[in-house]
Parts: structure tokens; C-alpha cells; sequence
């Protein structure tokens, strides 16, 4: 148990107090970094490695240690610690022993969003980002401007955040750790509840017990955008009070005249034909992505002609169908997907887009989701026309579970293995052809192996 379970946040983060963030290089710890330094705060933050981020908070004033060492916490108030630093890190130890408060990363983000009148946070398995970056993009052309997390990259904003002026924060809100737990939404979007973080939660159902209690968190006054065609959500959302979106006819917000690759449709809101809208992006999950933002928008009072320029001008976020660039006739896209029902909404939305062959280079993300969902990944990727396998990335794990990319590779129908990046980038350099197209797949470094082909 932390120090923080007996501390109240609030009194650590105001002007003059410093924090300091272990893992401050991550997708919402810099952004957070930033926010807390525009309120007044002191920050400094370490992370294992130098990347662009931290090159990026360096750049800024903010003082980042690469390596984890006790000295880091120096002249700190507070630690504010990212979910996959534990006990054991040197700085986390250190601030413990010390009595120093160490308090989450969605704590600290909890904290900062009671300061707005509507807080909409989107959870979700699979969308969360795309769906955020959706509703930034209608948000903004409305006027709201608003205060943006996104755990990604949105061209629109040049980063996965902004600090606005006005009285709306959105909020990519995790499940992983019950980090959304300790939000304070008056807004939550559900957009689907599935069976992942198996090294945290127990099962699907423990998932759901999760999803619920977030629901659980929005105060009479606010709403619950839910998917109306998932069963698993509405399963655990059983019997509450909720603004359905999907394709189904029972939804309050529905989709209606899709074209084949799911760019344009009528949304139906409430019975009335709310916009029509032509996506800058294609694939089922997008549409149904656009039907929870229209449907937030809608609540919202924001026209539909206003959403539909919006989502027109939406190009998808970083790394989410991403194009890169040619390399032999051959187009270059990478993605962000790492769980199997992400992978076949991939796989299913490249399909429209009638390449000759689809290749799909595949990084698996933790040990833990490559064995709990191994059959799955195996079935969505023999949907591929050739399928290269690269060592799992690790992230926070120790592999203790006894699985392997080359497992997969043996069972996929003509699938190859390719140990280290830079053996995929040289496979990917002999292997393209025009017409193909090729994937670079994974939540790890996978992106490294496109940018290498694509190298001058």
C-alpha cells in the first residue's frame, strides 16, 4: 500500500510543490508532466530510456534522469509513478522509505479533471484512442476547446494532449490496473469490455466487475455512452441507464447506408437523421468509433453538420492504420494493434482496401495476452497472405509463462520468423512487390523495422 492511500492528492499538487515522475517518457506521463508544470508545480521525471519523449520534456526545462536511481527524488514533495513502476524501483523504495507520498498516474490525472464541468472519459478494450482523437476533432470545431489525454499521437494537436480554456476535458481512460477507477467521469463511453490484461484482471468476468464500477463513477446529471451491440458490455452494464450506439436497430444512435469499406453512413440519432458522414478513415471498428463520438456529440448539442466536418478531417491518430511511405511498389502502414479481435478489425478493414497482398509483420505484446489468447492470435493472423513473427515484446514481464513468437510462427500456414527487428526489415527489403501491402503490427518497437525499410 502506498503512502497516498492515507494522503490526499489535492495537497500535493499546487503551485510550488514538486513532483517527480517515474516513467515520465510514457504516453500520458509527459503529457501529465506538462499539465502539472502549467499549474505551477515544479516537475522532474525519469525514465529508463532516452527517447523523443523525454528529448521533447528536456527540451521544455523539465529535468529527466535516464535510469532509475534513488538520488532522483531529490527535493521532491511527491512521486507520481506510472502503472507498471512497482515497489521494487529504486526511486519508489527510496520515496517510501522516506515518507514521501507516491501516488498513481490516474490518480493525478483523477485529480486534475474535478476541475471541469464535463469530464468524458472513453474506455474501452479496443477504439479508446481513435475515439478520443475523434471527439477532440468535433469538440474543437465546436468551440469547446477543450483539455485533451490521448494515450497516442493526433496530427491535429502535434501531441496526445492540450491544455484548453474551456470547461471539457476528454480523457482516454484505461482499464489496465482499475487505473479509470480513480477518475472522476460525468461523461463515461464504453466502447466494448473484452477479455485482456490477463496478468492483471483474472478473467472476463473480473474485466466487466471493472467496467461496471466505472460506469458506476458517473453522478446523476451525467451519461453512460455504451455499445449496444457488444454483448459483454451491456452484460455488465445490466440494468443501467444507458445511450446505446451500434448498428443494431435498437440503438439510440445508429448507423445506416454504409458503403463497403464503412467510410460513409447516415447516423440516426434518436430516430432523426443526425449527419451524414464521409470518414477520412475506413473499417467497421472506425465506424462504430464514429457512432460513439456522434453520440456523445449529439448529448452534447453539438450539430451534426459541425461532427461531420470534423470526422472528415479526422486521418486517424498515430500508429492506427498509419501510412509510412512506398518501398518497391509496395505501401507501408503500421498499426497499433495487439490483441486478436484488434488484429482482425485490421486485417478485415485492409481487406477493402484491395492491395494483391496483405503482409503482415507482427510483434506479440507481453508474454501473459501471447498465452492467454494464443488460438486467437493464430486464427486472426492466417488471415494475412504471409505473416512474419518477431520475439514478444516484453514490456513489463518476465517471461514465466513458457511461450514464444516461433510457437506461433510453427502453427500459421506459411508464417516466418524473424528473431530481431532489423531480420524483419531485410526479410520485408527481399519480400516486397508492387501491389502488396505491408503491415508492421504491435504495440512494442515493430514500428522500427518500417522505418528502417523506409530509411535513405
Amino acid at each position: 500500500m502506498s503512502a497516498s492511500s492515507r494522503i490526499n492528492i489535492k495537497d500535493y499538487l499546487q503551485p510550488g510543490r514538486h513532483a517527480h515522475l517515474v516513467g515520465i517518457g510514457g504516453v500520458s506521463m509527459r503529457p501529465l508532466g506538462l499539465v502539472l508544470r502549467m499549474m505551477g508545480l515544479t516537475i522532474s521525471g525519469s525514465d529508463m530510456n532516452a527517447s523523443v519523449s523525454t528529448d521533447d520534456l528536456i527540451s521544455k526545462g523539465i529535468a529527466v534522469s535516464i535510469g532509475h536511481r534513488a538520488e532522483n527524488i531529490a527535493g521532491a514533495d511527491c512521486v507520481i509513478r506510472t502503472a507498471a513502476a512497482h515497489n521494487d524501483n529504486p526511486e519508489i523504495a527510496a520515496a517510501r522509505a522516506r515518507g514521501i507520498p507516491v501516488f498513481e498516474r490516474a490518480q493525478a490525472w483523477g485529480h486534475i479533471m474535478r476541475a471541469y464541468k464535463n469530464a468524458v472519459c472513453v474506455a474501452g478494450t479496443h477504439g479508446k484512442t481513435t475515439t478520443t482523437s475523434m471527439l477532440t476533432h468535433i469538440f474543437l470545431r465546436a468551440q469547446f476547446d477543450p483539455t485533451v489525454m490521448i494515450g497516442g499521437y493526433l496530427p491535429l494537436l502535434g501531441a496526445g494532449h492540450r491544455v484548453g480554456t474551456g470547461d471539457t476535458i476528454i480523457m482516454e481512460s484505461c482499464e489496465y490496473c482499475n487505473s479509470f477507477l480513480n477518475f472522476f467521469p460525468t461523461v463515461a463511453v464504453i466502447l466494448d469490455v473484452d477479455a485482456d490484461h490477463l496478468d492483471f484482471f483474472h478473467d472476463l468476468a473480473d474485466v466487466k466487475r471493472s467496467f461496471r464500477a466505472f460506469a458506476e463513477l458517473v453522478p446523476q446529471g451525467g451519461f453512460i455512452a455504451a455499445n449496444g451491440d457488444d454483448k459483454n458490455t451491456l452484460d455488465a452494464l445490466s440494468g443501467m441507464d444507458l445511450l446505446r450506439f451500434g448498428f443494431g436497430q435498437d440503438n439510440d444512435v445508429r448507423g445506416e447506408n454504409f458503403s463497403e469499406d464503412y467510410s460513409e453512413f447516415d447516423v440516426i440519432c434518436g430516430g432523426t437523421r443526425y449527419a451524414h458522414l464521409q470518414l477520412g478513415v475506413i473499417g467497421r471498428h472506425n465506424a462504430m468509433n464514429a457512432l460513439a463520438a456522434c453520440a456523445v456529440a449529439w448529448r452534447f448539442g453539438i450539430p451534426g453538420e459541425t461532427a461531420a466536418q470534423a470526422l472528415a478531417e479526422f486521418h486517424g491518430a498515430g500508429r492506427r492504420l498509419e501510412y509510412k511511405g512506398t518501398f518497391h511498389g509496395a505501401d507501408i502502414y503500421d498499426d497499433y494493434a495487439h490483441h486478436p479481435n484488434e488484429v482482425h478489425a485490421l486485417l478485415q478493414a485492409v481487406r477493402l482496401m484491395h492491395y494483391k497482398r496483405i503482409i503482415c509483420a507482427f510483434q506479440p505484446h507481453t508474454y501473459s495476452r501471447t498465452k492467454a489468447l494464443f488460438q486467437d492470435f493464430v486464427q486472426e493472423l492466417r488471415a494475412a497472405d504471409l505473416t512474419i513473427l518477431t520475439d514478444i515484446y516484453a514490456a513489463r514481464e518476465q517471461n514465466t509463462v513458457g511461450v514464444s513468437a516461433l510457437d506461433l510462427a510453427r502453427v500459421i500456414p506459411g508464417a516466418v520468423y524473424c528473431m530481431t527487428l532489423p531480420e524483419v526489415t531485410e526479410f520485408l527489403r527481399q519480400t516486397a512487390q508492387p501491389g502488396d501491402i505491408i503491415l508492421t503490427v504491435g504495440a512494442g518497437d515493430i514500428y522500427k523495422a518500417a522505418d528502417a525499410l523506409l530509411a535513405p
